[in-house]
C-alpha cells in the first residue's frame, strides 16, 4: 500500500526535481535491504564464523532495545540514551569475541542479506544519471560496502556513512569509528565533513528514503518545499501508520519496493528536448 500525504507538494516537486539538482539520502538496513533481510549487525555475528554466543547476546540486546527503537511514545532524549547504550554494548561484543578481518569476510559470505526488490536497478539508475547518493546507516559500514560490491551496485557516486571497523596490519580488530552512529543521531549537519557538506549544498533539492521516522534527519535541517521524504513502514503498521504519515510525504507498506519509488519520482532531464 502506498500513502501520499501531500499530493500537491509531491506533484510540484516532481516537476522541479531533475537529475542535476538533487542529492539522495538513503538508509541501508530494512530500506535498501528487504524487511525480511538480516541487518549488518547480525551479519557480523554469523554463527559459522563467530560462534553461537555472540549471536545469542545480540538477540538479547535486540529483545530489550528493539521495541524501544520503534516506540514513538517515548521521550526523544530518553530514547537516545537507550540507543547509545544498545550500540555501545553491541560494539563491545565484537571486541570480546575477537572479530578479525578474515572472520568478517566469512560472516558476509555466509550472510542472509537480501536487497529490497528494485534496489539494485534504482542505484544503477542514480549512477547512470550521475545523481549523488549518501547511504547513511547506523549499521556496520564494512558490511554495507562489501555487500553492495558483491551485488555489483556500489558505484562512485555513493558515499557510505556508518560505523566502520578498523583492523591492524594482521587483520585483528582495532576499534570502531570514533563517533558512534545510531538511529537517532544520523544527521548530516552533525558531521565534521565540510567538503561533503559543500557538495550537498550545491544541489537545490534533497530526497530522503528510510524505514524509521528518525531517518528524515539524515538530510539535516532543510526547507519543506525542497525535500521529498519517503518512508518504508515495515513493522507495527497499524500502530505507527499515523506517525509515519505525519512525517513522510510518501509511505510504503507491505513490502513495497524501489520500483514503486521510481513511479513516485521524476528523475529525467527536463531540459532535454523531446522528439
Amino acid at each position: 500500500m502506498i500513502y501520499f500525504n501531500n499530493e500537491k507538494k509531491i506533484d510540484e516537486l516532481k516537476q522541479k526535481i531533475n537529475k542535476d539538482n538533487i542529492y539522495v539520502f538513503m538508509d541501508y538496513d530494512k530500506t535498501i535491504t528487504s524487511s525480511k533481510s538480516e541487518d549488518s549487525w547480525a551479519t557480523t555475528a554469523n554463527k559459522k564464523a563467530m560462534g553461537k554466543a555472540i549471536s545469542n547476546d545480540l538477540n538479547k540486546f535486540y529483545e530489550k532495545y528493539g521495541p524501544i527503537e520503534l516506540d514513538y511514545t517515548i521521550d526523544i532524549q530518553e530514547k537516545e540514551k537507550y540507543m547509545l547504550e544498545w550500540y555501545e554494548k553491541s560494539m563491545n561484543l565484537y571486541y570480546t569475541y575477537h572479530l578479525t578481518k578474515e572472520k568478517l569476510k566469512e560472516c558476509i559470505y555466509n550472510s542472509h542479506l537480501e536487497l529490497r526488490e528494485g534496489a539494485k536497478d534504482f542505484l544503477n539508475k542514480l549512477y547512470n544519471r550521475n545523481i549523488p547518493v549518501i547511504i547513511f546507516s547506523a549499521g556496520i559500514g564494512n558490511v554495507i560496502e562489501q555487500f553492495l560490491k558483491e551485488k555489483e551496485c556500489y558505484y562512485d557516486n555513493i558515499t557510505i556513512i556508518g560505523n566502520f571497523i578498523k583492523f591492524d596490519k594482521n587483520g585483528d580488530m582495532i576499534k570502531f569509528s570514533d563517533n558512534i552512529i545510531h538511529t537517532l543521531n544520523k544527521n548530516i549537519d552533525k558531521l565534521n565533513d565540510d567538503k561533503l557538506k559543500e557538495k550537498i549544498e550545491e544541489k537545490e533539492y534533497r530526497v530522503v528514503i528510510g524505514d524509521l521516522v528518525e531517518d528524515i534527519n539524515m538530510m539535516g535541517e532543510y526547507p519543506e518545499d525542497k525535500s521529498l521524504k519517503i518512508g518504508f513502514l515495515n513493522k507495527n503498521i497499524t500502530e505507527n501508520l499515523e506517525v509515519y504519515r505525519k512525517n513522510f510525504d510518501i509511505v510504503l507498506t507491505e513490502e513495497n519496493n524501489f520500483y514503486d519509488i521510481e513511479k513516485c519520482m521524476s528523475l529525467e532531464d527536463k531540459n532535454k528536448k523531446r522528439k
